[in-house]
């Protein structure tokens, strides 16, 4: 009897541990699948939180029409054949300094905005005009566009090139303006083109007497400085004083050495030996 109840007891365990094992499997898997969901999220999160700040328009595959050049007219403005007939193209968003204005004349820095925008036109293997979804006539009866030189927008490099100013916003033709603004923002802040004179450019247009005050200003600093220490000059020069220092719209001082892409376009206000003098003086370099 004691040995059938010590069997039966036996067998009793033996049941309860095989049971065991399948009772505690699934926890154990919805364990690690929880575990490898969490994982894939905070991996998709980060990937996310990684991923660099791009404009809305840049995803944007916006139709564009491809037309024949006739001419530059000017910087921010050029004659092509659409639709079979010559039509001045009047570039959105953008405003150039003057060449050939009836009262305005000829402006500062406007011989190159021109000269600019004729060298990409003019060796653009393709040409072509993007509209934007307002009207795409002025009250000149102009096409509004935006225009493309192989494929590169020309209102972006003459803003890149500190020749171009944001202007003439009239919604809604405002499709590139947030990006027109940040190229404008860094050309600014390296003095470039139109920047390098204070207060030239501004926003109802441009100012030809703040270059000349400017100038005016520049002369009178450098012959007080011959007058003073001419011998000294020299002798600057002579060692090599080749870093320019100028001082933007802003009052950022900036200083440019010559492997600078900037510094045949610099006007300088200062000359420094080397770019520790420059940094004491409280110039930096450009961004």
């Amino acid at each position: 009897m004691n040995k059938r109840m010590l069997t039966a007891m036996l067998t009793a365990l033996l049941l309860l541990s095989g049971c065991s094992q399948p009772l505690m499997s699934p926890a154990t898997s919805s364990e690690g699948t929880s575990t490898s969901v969490q994982s894939e999220a905070k991996t998709s999160t980060s990937t996310v939180n990684s991923k660099p700040t791009t404009y809305p328009t840049d995803d944007l595959n916006l139709p564009r029409v491809a037309v024949e050049l006739v001419k530059a007219v000017d910087g921010d403005t050029i004659s092509v054949m659409f639709e079979g007939k010559k039509e001045n193209v009047r570039m959105l968003l953008v405003d150039t300094p003057e060449t050939s204005h009836p009262k305005l004349g000829v402006q500062p820095f406007g011989p190159e905005a021109k000269a600019f925008t004729k060298d990409l036109v003019e060796q653009a293997e393709l040409l072509e005009l993007e509209f934007d979804i307002g009207p795409n006539r002025d009250k000149y009866s102009r096409l509004l566009a935006y225009v493309y030189a192989d494929g590169k927008m020309v209102q972006e490099s003459l803003l890149e090139e500190g020749l171009a100013r944001v202007a003439y916003i009239y919604p809604p033709n405002t499709r590139y303006v947030d990006k027109f603004d940040d190229l404008q923002r860094i050309s600014r802040d390296q003095a470039l083109g139109i920047w390098s004179v204070e207060n030239y450019a501004q926003e109802d247009g441009f100012h030809p007497e703040e270059q000349d005050d400017t100038n005016d200003k520049n002369n009178s600093s450098r012959n007080t400085a011959a007058t003073q220490a001419p011998k000294e000059n020299s002798q600057e020069s002579k060692q090599g004083c080749d870093i320019k220092g100028n001082i933007n719209s802003k009052g950022e001082k900036i200083y440019h050495t010559p492997e600078s892409p900037y510094y045949e376009r610099t006007k300088q206000e200062q000359w420094f030996c080397s770019e520790a003098e420059a940094v004491q003086a409280g110039f930096r370099a450009p961004k």
